[in-house]
């Protein structure tokens, strides 16, 4: 098994910056992808960004150019920098991996508990 624990989330007024931060613990062989995820209120759970173990990183199109997402994989973290933020980036933010629990095993998709991002008009 393996947990992902969220820190960072918080009230912020609009043009304010916050950053997110996870960790992986448990079982881990390797962790392949790992990102994020944001639902809003009333909303389906929607893509912010996500990296590669190659730090090859992919956004949702409404945070390009605000958010940045970085990984370290000594520490097995990932971090979500959000710049610029607008009362519509409101909502809990879900870390994911897919992570091995061993070399010869499948990958599988574990979720953080989520943090709660308030923004401000």
């Amino acid at each position: 098994q393996v947990q992902l624990v969220e820190s960072g989330g918080g009230l912020v007024q609009a043009g304010g910056s916050l950053r997110l931060s996870c960790g992986a613990s448990g079982s881990i062989f390797r962790l392949n992808l790992m990102g994020w995820y944001h639902q809003a209120p009333g909303k389906q759970r929607e893509l912010v960004a996500s990296i590669t173990g190659a730090d090859s990183t992919n956004y949702g199109d409404s945070v390009k150019g605000r958010f940045t997402i970085s990984r370290d994989n000594a520490r097995d973290t990932v971090d979500l920098q959000m710049n610029n933020l607008k009362p519509e980036d409101t909502g809990v933010y879900y870390c994911y991996a897919a992570a091995q629990a061993l070399a010869w095993a499948t990958s599988k998709t574990y979720w953080g508990q989520g943090t709660q991002v308030t923004v401000s008009s």
